[in-house]
């Protein structure tokens, strides 16, 4: 295993890093809790804002029940290099009309697939984070990510 080199990056340094892997990686993984039971699955986010994550998600889906019992959840976006990202937060179904509007019109696949914003089958989860986590590949080491609203 190679030795990691020394890396000491400033908070600044950490923000961008850690953007920067989130905009390579676009589809990251969304742990949720069934029970006793994880479940991951990769998601493609419909909106990023700083470390928010917005993701669309359909209410037959299992999530949707995962979710609702417990909205703890957990991103993890791994680029071409292993370098990580890992959000820890809180889901909540996004019920702002303008944002959702604004999300609708950015997204030909949502538009595409569902027709309208008012589909019943389609919720959108904000994924505002608790904890945000870097870690370069070989590094071993985690590096707490301010968050930035």
């Amino acid at each position: 295993m190679p030795a990691p080199a020394p890396f000491n990056p400033t908070p600044a340094e950490l923000i961008a890093l850690a953007q920067s892997v989130m905009q390579a990686a676009r589809f990251p993984q969304l742990a949720t809790i069934d029970g006793d039971q994880p479940r991951v699955r990769p998601v493609s986010p419909v909106r990023v804002e700083g470390f928010t994550v917005y993701v669309a998600n359909l209410r037959r889906y299992s999530k949707t029940r995962e979710i609702a019992l417990n909205p703890n959840v957990e991103l993890c976006y791994l680029d071409e290099r292993h370098d990580q990202v890992r959000i820890t937060g809180h889901a909540e179904v996004l019920t702002d009309r303008t944002l959702l509007a604004e999300i609708w019109a950015t997204n030909p696949l949502l538009r595409k697939y569902l027709g309208t914003p008012d589909n019943p089958d389609l919720i959108i989860y904000r994924i505002r984070p608790t904890r945000v986590r870097f870690m370069r590949e070989w590094a071993l080491d985690y590096h707490e990510v301010p968050i930035t609203y």
